[in-house]
């Protein structure tokens, strides 16, 4: 077996960064790992440690549960009591929301077991039980549901029935406009909820077969309740595409992959087959990559070769690491994004018809609101690209 990721392999990858950056980021490494180590911990928080640079990397990676959770197990005297009192106001915040999302969703799910609608849930309240052992663990904003196509209007209607507003209304879902997703939003609150189908999920490189996501399917107990969620190994790729599709821009979904394959009994074979299946074994590799580099996550010994061997997933990784090293989230050029595309997807040809797809395929955005079932598919599919340059024209900041 190849030798496994040790606190002191994260300390050797980062030490390439900006030496601005180095100790808050190698604190917030720390905090994140599923093997932290509270005496490297304890050692980085000494002066000089500039207290809002890493809280600042800590709300811009949405991972303020994880830093809450290790600086309670912290000596005292090490923790400024402003940071603390910061600390625990986020954290108290933080809670209060995923309670109301998690009622939110109970309630959710008795009233579509009543409409007869069957639903998955991924991310969210069940991600954070299966990564982190409770709901409130993990930082999210909305509730992610998945159903099939052919039962999306009927769940929009079951949402109107329960006083959520639709993003996207009943007549594009009859003119059969596919959305990036289907979202809902509860008047007066900030409660969001998103539906997924199997045309929704346009950043798997194939499509994806969600007859198979339902047979695959077990079930988490959140509070007391047990719930429907995908399988591990589907779970596991889900989130490496959805770390993707976002070109792994907050390290919470890169501690969502080291958390799940360490604290979860994977079958690794099937994982992999469930990566074929929708030929996304690239974005696999890359997003296990990332949680061995910097969360020294273990892997099984042939699967580790083989992530390690793959040069196209060792180059994106580092241009990955070095941007999460810096402070802010900077914006990725339209060029840069073009490039990650096609190298997701494998080789040029098939990486190219993989860019080409999600550039042209319209989403709500290319629509014209009020028309959604007016417009031809056509003439959003040419406004989509011209779109995407102007909001993506600007060049990257690093």
């Amino acid at each position: 077996m190849n030798a496994p990721a040790t606190p002191q392999r994260i300390s050797q990858t980062s030490s390439r960064q900006d030496p601005s950056q180095q100790t808050e980021w190698l604190a917030l490494l720390q905090c994140t790992s599923p093997r932290a180590d509270l005496d490297r911990l304890a050692s980085l928080v000494q002066n000089p440690f500039s207290w809002p640079v890493f809280l600042q990397g800590v709300e811009e990676h949405r991972v303020i549960p994880l830093l809450g959770a290790n600086v309670k197990r912290l000596d005292h005297p090490l923790i400024p009591p402003q940071v603390r009192d910061k600390l625990r106001e986020l954290q108290r915040a933080q809670t209060l929301f995923a309670l109301q999302l998690t009622a939110e969703l109970f309630r959710l799910l008795a009233h579509f077991a009543n409409a007869g609608i069957q639903v998955l849930i991924t991310k969210g309240p069940a991600l954070a039980v299966r990564c982190y052992g409770e709901p409130g663990m993990r930082q999210y904003g909305d509730l992610d549901l998945i159903v099939r196509e052919a039962d999306m209007r009927r769940a929009t209607q079951a949402m109107l029935d329960l006083a959520h507003e639709p993003r996207i209304p009943l007549t594009a879902i009859d003119a059969k406009k596919t959305p990036g997703e289907y979202a809902f939003r509860k008047p007066g609150t900030d409660l969001l909820v998103e539906f997924h189908t199997e045309r929704t999920f346009r950043y798997h490189p194939r499509p994806l077969q969600i007859e198979e996501l339902f047979e695959r399917s077990a079930f988490v107990t959140i509070d007391g309740r047990e719930v429907p969620v995908l399988s591990l190994e589907d779970e596991l790729v889900l989130i490496c595409v959805h770390g993707a599709k976002h070109f792994w821009q907050r390290l919470m979904w890169i501690a969502d992959v080291a958390a799940l394959i360490s604290r979860q009994p994977l079958n690794w074979d099937r994982a992999l087959a469930v990566a074929n299946e929708v030929a996304a074994q690239r974005i696999l590799r890359l997003g296990l990559r990332l949680a061995v580099d910097l969360l020294a996550t273990e892997l099984p010994a042939h699967l580790e070769a083989t992530v390690q061997s793959d040069r196209a997933v060792a180059k994106l990784a580092a241009q990955i690491e070095s941007r999460l090293a810096h402070r802010g989230l900077h914006e990725i050029g339209i060029f840069q994004r073009a490039a990650f595309r096609v190298r997701m997807r494998g080789g040029f040809l098939s990486g190219l018809a993989y860019l080409l797809r999600l550039s042209l395929t319209p989403t709500e955005e290319d629509w014209t609101r009020g028309k959604e079932g007016d417009r031809r598919a056509l003439v959003d599919a040419i406004s989509r690209p011209l779109r995407l340059a102007r909001k993506h024209s600007r060049p990257s900041s690093k």
